[in-house]
């Protein structure tokens, strides 16, 4: 079930917590509860992305993003996600999620998420996501200027265009177009 109770307790917070510049990072702050433990007791892989979302929100409302969809009548979208684990998170521990954005391309935009405990990552995720309407994907471009920010973009890292490249390369399930 989608913790709708979880996505609303961060949107209320966010109201109150600083705003963020586009190029700045956003920090969230959490402590494994007994809802994301596994069997080993320790944070469950589908609920580190879980938490990520709720990262991407709360980056989301305070970088002023929430508003300019609401005025645009555009949702949020995931396009891809490629992540890497390294180290456990065990019950009841806290834990850091951080949000930056890295570059965009004509369609997308790339983000940066970590989760860290002690300082140190435990996970790392290259996340493509971006704006949509009733017609489809908003180009990145586009969501930039509405922002009134079309100076925002940086080159795309090498490590970000190869997984673009090797994206693209990915066959699609036949039956289903792409």
């Amino acid at each position: 079930m989608y913790p709708y109770l979880k996505l609303a307790t961060t949107l209320l917070r966010a109201r109150y917590r600083p705003q963020l510049e586009l190029e700045e990072t956003g920090i969230l702050h959490h402590r494994v509860g007994i809802t994301d433990i596994d069997p080993f007791m320790e944070l469950n892989h589908a609920r580190q992305i879980m938490y990520m979302e709720l990262g991407r929100w709360d980056y989301s409302a305070r970088a002023g993003f929430i508003a300019l969809l609401k005025r645009n009548n555009w949702g949020l979208t995931v396009g891809g996600i490629s992540i890497r684990y390294r180290r456990r998170i065990p019950f009841w521990k806290t834990f850091s999620v951080t949000t930056k954005p890295i570059c965009h391309d004509s369609r997308w935009f790339y983000f940066l998420q970590e989760i860290l405990r002690d300082e140190q990552i435990c996970s790392s995720a290259l996340i493509k996501a971006g704006a949509v309407c009733r017609s489809g994907l908003v180009p990145a471009p586009e969501v930039l200027t509405a922002a009134g920010r079309d100076d925002w973009g940086h080159d795309i890292p090498q490590w970000v265009n190869e997984w673009i490249v090797a994206e693209g390369h990915r066959p699609w399930p036949v039956g289903n177009s792409g």
